[in-house]
């Protein structure tokens, strides 16, 4: 049996993993990523009305990338084939190339190959692929972890729709764990499972927006998990704990005490007390926190509260973010501790911060105003006769590098960006003094 064959019998299923059993056959059933297969979405449509062109799915793992495939494989009246990118190579491609033209030759029907792990493929792979996406001869579904601008030729990509696919959440992971429970055919649903709340919510929150995860997680606590005398199996915190290999977080039940201790961390950080951003930091490590959660707040702060006062704070937090992602815990506590420290330890400025939200009100309020014609690219054929970087001044050939022309729109006339008097951030509120004054002189 291929990836794609429809496994209606419950006596073929029963012995495989439940995040297989349970993967969804349809699109009705199918989960999240409303954003492109939601009702009057257009790739909704394409699956629907079988006008499949091809197309890149790109997302983490869980997310649904060949699901959706395995959907279209059901919906579609062209004939499915997969390959896997590790394992196949020019010579699979060859020869499901040939078996395609054979079957649009005597049969009229298209062929739509899936490929897995797409990025795998190495340029001369992917180059035996073009001529054969570009002609019609196959349609091709590519799935992939990886950013495809950056792992997909770019000749492949032009001819291939690009959808990204976005971690569930919460709400949606718990509607994959509800249907696991309660479906009796491929599911638990003939099994008196009883999950704890907090045994509930542990095995969402660490399943990190991967349905596969939560549902393999699931699997092993309640396959592993003797039933009671009365045949209820029953799941707690401990067994989740186990099952997900994710230590609990020691919060209240509310989880406000979750929110309120990252406040607080912030809060003061941006205040510059690190004896107090250390104390926080400890208490979330000590509850077990993320530390990959931490990481990610810490390098918001480096450009929300710091900024331009300090550019190397935000080096200073990817980096820190990059050391726990290779040591993990406990040793990532100590990259985790010298970020908080030196953030709450250096000149703050949110000038950044205001600058990008206020430049975005006014787009959003007055819409996108033509690029003056003086700032349009002109290095290609054919720029100049459209008047494309006429009248342009270039810096490098005034005095101090500097001229006085306009880069704003026209009708545009703000100052976003206003640097605070400290920090790195005085030094570039005096160049810009410099520049204006320059300016003003011609």
């Amino acid at each position: 049996m291929d990836l794609f064959s429809y496994a209606g019998d419950k006596e073929q299923d029963v012995s495989a993993p439940l995040a297989a059993r349970m993967r969804p056959r349809t699109l009705e059933q199918f989960v999240g990523q409303s954003h492109i297969v939601g009702p009057g979405k257009m790739l909704r449509r394409a699956i629907e009305a079988d006008r499949i062109s091809s197309l890149i799915f790109y997302g983490p793992p869980g997310t649904g990338k060949t699901t959706l495939a395995r959907i279209i494989a059901e919906t579609t009246q062209s004939h499915f084939t997969d390959l896997n990118a590790v394992t196949s190579g020019v010579g699979d491609i060859r020869e499901v190339v040939k078996e395609a033209k054979e079957r649009r030759g005597m049969y009229g029907q298209r062929t739509t190959l899936f490929i897995d792990e797409i990025h795998r493929f190495n340029k001369s792979q992917q180059d035996a692929l073009l001529p054969y996406v570009e002609d019609g001869t196959i349609i091709l579904i590519g799935a992939t972890t990886e950013n495809p601008f950056f792992e997909v030729n770019a000749a492949l990509l032009s001819r291939s729709q690009i959808f990204e696919l976005h971690p569930l959440t919460e709400d949606e992971l718990q509607g994959v764990m509800d249907r696991a429970l309660q479906d009796k055919t491929y599911g638990l649903g003939e099994l008196n499972v009883q999950i704890e709340p907090d045994a509930r919510e542990h095995l969402i929150h660490y399943a990190d927006g991967d349905a596969r995860r939560l549902l393999n997680a699931l699997e092993l606590a309640v396959t592993t998990t003797p039933p009671e005398t009365s045949g209820v199996i029953h799941i707690d915190l401990d067994t989740a704990v186990e099952s997900i290999q994710r230590r609990a977080v020691r919060y209240d039940k509310t989880g406000d005490n979750h929110y309120d201790t990252i406040s607080a961390f912030i809060k003061s950080i941006r205040g510059s007390d690190p004896d107090a951003a250390l104390y926080w930091l400890a208490r979330m490590i000590d509850a077990g926190e993320d530390g990959r959660f931490i990481a990610r707040r810490l390098v918001i702060a480096a450009a929300e509260d710091i900024g331009n006062a300090d550019p190397q704070a935000l080096q200073v937090a990817v980096s820190a973010y990059q050391a726990y992602e290779l040591v993990g815990m406990p040793e990532g506590r100590i990259p985790l501790a010298q970020a908080t420290t030196y953030l709450a330890s250096v000149p703050k400025s949110n000038a950044a911060y205001n600058g990008i939200n206020e430049a975005l009100a006014d787009i959003r309020r007055d819409g996108h105003k033509p690029v003056p014609a003086h700032l349009r690219d002109a290095s290609y054929k054919g720029a100049e006769k459209l008047g494309h970087g006429k009248g342009y001044l270039y810096p490098h050939h005034y005095p101090g590098n500097v001229v006085r022309q306009s880069y704003l729109p026209e009708g545009v006339d703000k100052t976003y960006y206003k640097p605070v008097n400290h920090g790195v951030e005085k030094k570039l509120k005096q160049y810009l003094e410099r520049v204006a004054e320059l300016t003003e002189r011609e």
